[in-house]
């Protein structure tokens, strides 16, 4: 496939259409009043699935199509449980546990047994509760995965706070919490300052560290429009993506049947070259005074530093630490010197790095020097994954609740807050390992498949006395996250909901789902397991709830009152209900150069950019990624279309690389990671990577990551590991 989507996307859809039961009935459910279940650009709600925030339809994706067949399977059989041990799920590959059918029935792994076995609700809800009565609430934490909602993800972390712990955090850590610390130390907000209209009007996007049209594919009618006004992409990524090259947007016509160009200009960095690269088109900037000195004097602070340090930096250096050539810099900066409304948009690519949040910081920087933050079609965009993770960390899914937050909590409902610190998600895993943790609790996800170092994540999940998974469908943390006493419990999807509930979209901006009817019988809504573990705990324990009345939260409306009046920004909720309006997030959109940090003024960065040099000829430097085939840690086909690849074992070299290794395309190999080793992975010639770097598939190549961490952010550095390649004859050497 030399193109992204297209006439192969649409057969696919064909296809799933089938196992789903029919074109029709897919139809129906992906045109139903739900949000969209998987990345954050923002689909559905009242205006009905496959619409974007700006009511275009048709908007839909693979991603979202997948996710929602994998949701349409039949039930897991009642035998299954007898048929497979966990040593057997523990053969199946990520895919095969997703496409095992529905979870329908709680199920419980004793300590000592080999199977999980079929139990009531009643039995589960109880043993949960008794368990937790009896644990010190600092010995628990609390994971929410993106795909639950507000409702959900709030009532869950303020269960923690009664119980009495702030180890509450959200899948973000692993992904953009570098993200939200680089933005909020800049803007003072941490999340997108642009709505989606912005990107309609730019005539300029950066796209650095990311591959849209495999992860976010509804984001590419975006780009696709941007090329169309004439305007220009500039792609910054060690692969040079077919996606991203060209893209046929099956929504289009004119797309559909001819293609569409995307990328105006690929660069190729090293792995971890970004820092340099960025510094690189700042300094070119400066070079030829296109920087906007009136801008920076008069709206941000740290300008003389800033521009102190690019002087003093050497162009050799810049290029010997980005891995890109000095013209190809000039050129990007003088596209972005003609510019006149340029947007930065970033994914992990950026973020998995050890300086991270200095990765984020600089894209900032490098924004500011134009004055392109503040002003209508420009600005800040991290392209984030799961629909709802920016939701659940806006009402209240982080260590140590925000100050308004926590004020708010206390003063409106008369309680007392746990005033700890609260661990992170690498933080909580530590302490498991060490025994300092018995009780864990999954809201969704697959905390196991996320983590760096899969041997460590398995024996600190191991050394939990009890470990609780809130779940659709089965996953890799069910067989190799098993405490000495874990719970299964099978939840509806969204569009399976009860109730409404809501979710917020990359752009700040927060939709309603209408929900509707169970396929299945037997799982239930989240809000009920939650407030049903909720109710029973903290009548074991008697804990005071101050002025909370605990039954009124049953109603997802209710939740949604509360909400409105604790978390800032969010009081149009008060009225979602009866008006079904939904809103954006006041204060984090920047359409004027006033920015949310104490003076107004946005604060720019001074970094080292790190060096990239490997010294002994046997490593080489690999990152993880993604599959156009996969999303996030779920797996829904082995094959990577756009990038021609058809399993997952295989370590992507370019041929310059391989015949430095003396290998030929197709070798098995061992690769040995400073976390791990895997045997047997297949060398692939793959001239689209850049010479000296290479790729392996997340997350099964995370058993080779350590636990290397972004010293602010704490998120792990699954883009840049350095690992040896040998054969079975050169290892036994």
């Amino acid at each position: 496939m030399n193109y992204g989507g297209g006439w192969p996307a649409v057969a696919y859809t064909l296809r799933k259409a089938v196992e789903a039961g029919g074109v029709r009935k897919l139809w129906r459910a992906m045109r139903s009043r739900n949000t969209c279940k998987t990345c954050a650009v923002g689909m559905g709600g009242q205006s009905g699935g496959m619409v974007n925030e700006a009511g275009h339809f048709p908007e839909v994706c693979k991603k979202s199509l997948q996710a929602m067949v994998a949701d349409m399977q039949a039930a897991i059989p009642d035998d299954f449980w007898k048929r497979h041990p966990v040593s057997r799920l523990k053969s199946l590959t990520p895919r095969e546990l997703e496409q095992c059918g529905r979870l329908v029935a709680p199920v419980r792994l004793r300590k000592g047994a080999n199977n999980y076995e079929p139990v009531t609700w009643q039995e589960a809800l109880d043993s949960i509760a008794d368990t937790l009565a009896a644990t010190p609430a600092d010995e628990s934490f609390w994971y929410f995965s993106g795909r639950s909602s507000n409702e959900a993800g709030f009532l869950l972390q303020l269960f923690a706070r009664l119980y009495g712990t702030n180890n509450v955090n959200n899948c973000s850590y692993y992904c953009h919490q570098a993200s939200g610390v680089g933005l909020s130390s800049v803007t003072g907000s941490g999340t997108a300052t642009v709505v989606l209209d912005d990107l309609e009007k730019a005539d300029l996007v950066f796209l650095i560290g990311g591959n849209p049209a495999s992860n976010h594919p509804r984001l590419m009618r975006s780009l696709m429009e941007v090329r169309r006004r004439g305007g220009n992409v500039i792609v910054v990524n060690p692969i040079r993506e077919t996606g991203l090259e060209r893209f046929a947007v099956p929504s289009d016509p004119r797309s559909l049947f001819f293609g569409s160009d995307i990328a105006s200009l690929f660069v190729q960095p090293d792995i971890g070259g970004d820092l340099a690269f960025l510094y690189g088109v700042m300094k070119r900037l400066v070079e030829i005074e296109a920087a906007d000195k009136a801008f920076l004097n008069a709206n941000c602070t740290g300008w003389e530093e800033l521009s102190g340090a690019l002087a003093s930096m050497s162009w050799d250096d810049i290029i010997r630490r980005s891995g890109v050539a000095r013209q190809e810099i000039v050129r990007v900066a003088d596209l972005y010197a003609s510019s006149d409304r340029a947007i930065f948009a970033w994914t992990m690519g950026i973020t998995h790095h050890r300086h991270g949040v200095e990765n984020v910081q600089a894209i900032a920087n490098l924004a500011l020097m134009r004055g392109m933050v503040g002003a209508p079609g420009c600005g800040l965009m991290p392209i984030r994954g799961h629909s709802n993770v920016q939701g659940v960390g806006s009402v209240g899914v982080t260590p140590r609740l925000k100050g308004a937050i926590l004020k708010n909590l206390e003063t409106q409902y008369g309680l007392k807050l746990p005033e700890t610190e609260g661990m992170d998600t690498m933080a909580c895993m530590e302490a498991a390992a060490e025994g300092r943790l018995s009780f864990g609790f999954c809201l969704g996800g697959n905390l196991y498949g996320s983590n760096p170092d899969l041997t460590f994540a398995s024996r600190a999940l191991g050394s939990l006395g009890t470990m609780v998974y809130v779940s659709t469908t089965l996953n890799t943390g069910h067989a190799y996250g098993t405490a000495h006493d874990t719970f299964i419990l099978p939840v509806l999807a969204r569009d399976e909901e009860p109730q409404p509930t809501t979710q917020e979209s990359m752009f700040n901006f927060v939709r309603m789902s209408d929900g509707g009817a169970a396929r299945l019988v037997g799982p239930r809504s989240e809000v009920e397991v939650i407030g049903e573990i909720a109710s029973r705990t903290l009548a074991r324990l008697a804990l005071q709830t101050g002025d909370i009345s605990w039954e009124s939260l049953r109603d997802t409306a209710g939740i949604r009152q509360m909400i409105a009046s604790i978390v800032p920004g969010f009081g149009d909720m008060k009225d979602i209900d009866n008006t079904r309006r939904e809103f954006q997030i006041d204060g984090r959109t920047f359409h004027a150069p006033r920015f949310a940090t104490t003076d107004g003024r946005a604060r720019l960065h001074v970094h080292t950019p790190p060096l990239r040099e490997i010294v002994d000829d046997s490593l080489i430097r690999m990152m993880t990624i993604r599959s156009e085939g996969q999303f996030n840690t779920v797996v829904y086909e082995e094959a990577d279309a756009y990038r021609g690849v058809s399993t997952r074992d295989v370590i992507l070299m370019h041929p310059l690389d391989l015949l430095r290794f003396n290998l030929v395309d197709g070798d098995r190999v061992t690769v040995r990671g400073p976390a791990g080793v895997l045997k047997r992975i297949r060398a692939t010639a793959f001239d689209r990577i850049k010479a000296g770097n290479a790729a392996m598939y997340y997350p099964e190549a995370n058993i080779l990551v350590d636990r290397t961490v972004d010293p602010q952010s704490r998120t792990p550095a699954f883009k840049d590991v350095v690992v040896s390649i040998s054969t079975p004859a050169t290892a036994s050497a």
